[in-house]
């Protein structure tokens, strides 16, 4: 028989293999994660990531299957309302405002966002206390040998690792991927993010608000109070030369710049972290596995950041998978369940990309008519009551 060092090794150490490592941790698999890099996790510490997560409804019943979820409700924002504004016209301020509530197909919030090094804080403290799984971090993986029963995956340490499967949540540079020699569609739109915290003078209410007026929605979704004064998370997205200025402008220009955008809707608001740059891409694997390796995550689908699509659709990978591997943990990895993983997810994942891509085209439309149709567009579908509903259900992935 086999003797295998671990049944999975997670090669990422991010919030996404974080996450994988302890959904198939707390399943009794023995896992090895591992990532290049420590995980930062303070706030003000240098290479924190200021982006936000928002679990929606499906991702958090899986967290809290794992036991997981239990360690982060206390630091989470709600999700009630999901407010879409178009800034579109002539003058950057609202013209058309829709608010797509959660309590009219759910009676729970559509999500709970939380900050991503906070994530982390808690995602590796978790780890701790689970004796089958071993975090770490420093280390990552370098070459990938497989074979019908096994993997044998060589670390960057010298050493090599044998096991049964190997979950790539190594990002969209993947190196499990590369070494697998699965390809990947990329389409760049020549954008990039703005990350940041701020503080403003009106609460949110639990509303999550996205701007639509051109080069990328603005984005400011809830997060806890802050030093006593609401606070909210914000995604700028914008030509890539425009993001790159608005980055290096002094701080009271950056503030002044970023509460024209906002059109003010929360009142003032104060820049409360410092600003992080990210870019912006659309990508998606030909397959999402190979003999013993399922990608996730980046690793197998990269969208923008509209409609809280991203980690979400990550999680989707992980149920499916562990779902796959408690109901035949004797299959761990052949080709039969990678086979059956591909076929549940691969579609989804290529129509959700696609969607996104569309929505975010849209959102950077510049000439006046066409900012006038996505207008009409949004009113048009909030309208329709049957199609609202239809939308939200999509997008928190529970149709």
């Amino acid at each position: 028989m086999t003797q295998f060092d671990h049944d999975i090794l997670v090669s990422g150490g991010g919030v996404a293999g974080l996450a994988a490592a302890c959904i198939f941790g707390s399943a009794g698999f023995s896992v090895l994660c591992l990532d290049p890099a420590p995980p930062v996790t303070d706030r003000d510490q240098s290479g924190s990531d200021l982006r936000t997560t928002a679990f929606l409804q499906p991702a958090q019943a899986l967290l809290d299957r794992a036991g997981l979820w239990a360690r982060l409700a206390p630091h989470a924002a709600d999700l009630q309302v999901m407010r879409i504004v178009d800034a579109g016209g002539e003058v950057a301020e609202p013209r058309i405002t829709k608010e797509f509530d959660a309590a009219e197909i759910s009676d729970k919030p559509f999500g709970w966002n939380l900050p991503n090094w906070l994530l982390r804080r808690e995602m590796v403290a978790h780890l701790e206390g689970l004796p089958n799984v071993t975090f770490r971090p420093g280390i990552g993986t370098t070459t990938l040998f497989t074979r019908e029963v096994e993997a044998r995956v060589g670390l960057s340490d010298g050493t090599r690792v044998r096991c049964r499967l190997v979950i790539a949540a190594d990002g969209r540079n993947s190196p499990m991927r590369e070494a697998a020699g699965i390809d990947v569609k990329t389409t760049h739109y020549g954008q990039k993010a703005l990350a940041f915290a701020v503080t403003h003078a009106i609460p949110h209410g639990n509303v999550s608000t996205e701007i639509h007026r051109s080069g990328g929605p603005f984005t400011l979704v809830p997060l806890p109070d802050y030093e006593g004064r609401p606070s909210s998370a914000v995604v700028w997205m914008e030509e890539g030369a425009e993001v790159q200025r608005l980055a290096a402008l002094p701080q009271p220009e950056f503030e002044a710049a970023m509460n024209d955008r906002s059109c003010r809707l929360f009142g003032p608001l104060t820049l409360a972290s410092r600003r992080t740059v990210w870019p912006i891409i659309s990508q998606v694997a030909g397959e999402i596995y190979a003999e013993r390796v399922a990608l996730v995550a980046e690793a197998a689908h990269v969208v923008p950041p509209i409609g809280a699509q991203g980690l979400n659709m990550s999680l989707g990978d992980l149920r499916v998978l562990l779902d796959l591997a408690e109901a035949a943990p004797e299959r761990l990895g052949d080709l039969q369940t990678l086979e059956t993983y591909h076929r549940r997810r691969h579609t989804e994942i290529r129509a959700r990309v696609a969607g996104i891509d569309l929505l975010n085209r849209a959102s950077m439309m510049r000439a006046q008519p066409l900012r006038d149709v996505r207008a009409m567009g949004l009113d048009a579908i909030y309208a329709l009551a049957p199609v609202r509903k239809t939308l939200m259900q999509l997008g928190l992935g529970v149709r």
